[in-house]
């Protein structure tokens, strides 16, 4: 997730979460006997939550039962969705190394993504870099973000990204191929005076 969908995610689920908290101790507390505010849709510990005649009220209609049930089905679609999307890991967290002997070593995703962004930061016209691992851990992908000066090649800092940085964390970490997505963007600058 980027850092806006974080967020977004997080102030979303604490919203959620404070209306149903206040609805839930609302409840509970009117049902332990609490007296009720006049605006509460409960007025005693012994008040149903929708009556005979609510419940009955669109009954008939034929339309009701398919729109409520497929509002439901939209819903309950749209919580997986969002459940998929927060539990799936998109950051690899081990890379499995050869080692030769037939055995393997696990070497940490976030030490390789460290010092794929560092090597790359030190590339000359790259303001900021970050790197990011994907895939699996037999067959790492690397995502690598570069902000570049004003007035340099793209082309050459791809070179230069490609033949160093990736290329020293491929065969550091022993791997037969280190597929990468490289993506430039130019850091904006102040227009220049000239006297």
């Amino acid at each position: 997730m980027t850092a806006m969908l974080r967020v977004v995610n997080r102030v979303f689920l604490g919203l959620v979460g404070l209306v149903l908290l206040v609805l839930g101790g609302s409840v509970l507390a009117v049902g332990l006997g609490a007296p009720a505010p006049s605006w509460w849709i409960h007025h005693s510990r012994h008040d149903v939550l929708l009556s005979d005649a609510e419940r009955t009220r669109w009954r008939d209609a034929g339309w009701w039962w398919p729109v409520v049930i497929a509002v439901l089905a939209v819903l309950m679609l749209l919580a997986l969705w969002w459940l998929v999307a927060v539990l799936r890991r998109r950051r690899l967290a081990e890379v499995l190394v050869d080692t030769g002997d037939g055995e393997g070593a696990l070497l940490r995703g976030r030490a390789l993504e460290n010092a794929l962004t560092e090597e790359a930061a030190r590339i000359d016209g790259v303001d900021r870099a970050h790197a990011h691992l994907r895939g699996r851990r037999s067959a790492p992908e690397a995502r690598v973000r570069l902000a570049l000066e004003p007035n340099v090649d793209p082309g050459t800092v791809l070179h230069d990204l490609t033949t160093g940085a990736l290329t020293h964390a491929r065969t550091s970490a022993g791997l037969a191929s280190l597929p990468a997505e490289v993506r430039l963007r130019g850091v904006r600058h102040h227009a220049e005076r000239v006297s």
